[in-house]
């Protein structure tokens, strides 16, 4: 672990991989409810956690860089499963990168269990992993103007779902009904680091919100 002073009061916490930055975050979360780690903010993102309002970073910095990095964290207990319709642009693109049918990228998708390591980009997008890195996946050459709220796309080893309508240039498989940001939800955002995260497959019109397992 690598730790760099941000601003008078803040840390960034580098690590080798996206794996244990999310064990990382789930450990410091966890001292912070203990009442063992004063913070403000714990901000987790691909490879770096930021942690914000630090009493004593000097003291914390030399703390965590002593420190092995945290095993995985204890997985959350309930799934927020997306009704998702695999009908996408770029799904027979994708499915010739795999090297499979259009089916059974919506398959293996289904099939996966992701975990959101982080999130960003807009407000309620979380970047999403679970599939074995033989299914990364390009950006597209040339990004869309605006993809529409709803869309549920790949990019390198991510899934994310578009909360709103925005520029992008991951690859749409497919598309849900689920709200992933909403100002009247407590919280607003359905998706959090963390979260246990599977896709259902629906042919008819699925439910206007995602609901736990």
């Amino acid at each position: 672990m690598r730790a760099l002073r941000v601003g008078g009061d803040a840390l960034l916490i580098e690590v080798a991989s996206g794996e244990q930055a999310q064990a990382l975050h789930a450990d410091l979360l966890r001292r912070r409810a203990e009442g063992s780690l004063s913070v403000r903010e714990i901000v987790p993102a691909a490879r770096t956690v930021l942690l914000d309002g630090v009493t004593d970073p000097a003291r914390l910095a030399s703390e965590l860089t002593a420190s092995d990095v945290p095993t995985a964290p204890p997985r959350a207990r309930d799934v927020v499963e997306l009704p998702v319709r695999y009908n996408g642009p770029d799904l027979a693109d994708v499915a010739a990168h795999w090297g499979v049918g259009a089916e059974e990228v919506a398959r293996i998708h289904a099939a996966t269990e992701f975990t959101v390591a982080f999130c960003g980009f807009a407000p309620g997008f979380g970047y999403l992993t679970g599939l074995p890195p033989h299914h990364d996946v390009p950006r597209r050459a040339t990004p869309r103007t605006a993809v529409p709220p709803g869309s549920v796309a790949l990019a390198g080893p991510y899934t994310g779902v578009y909360p709103r309508s925005s520029p992008g240039g991951w690859q749409l498989i497919g598309t849900t009904d689920a709200v992933l940001w909403d100002h009247a939800r407590v919280p607003a955002a359905l998706l959090s680091p963390g979260t246990r995260v599977r896709f259902v497959p629906v042919t008819a019109a699925p439910p206007t919100s995602a609901r736990p397992a």
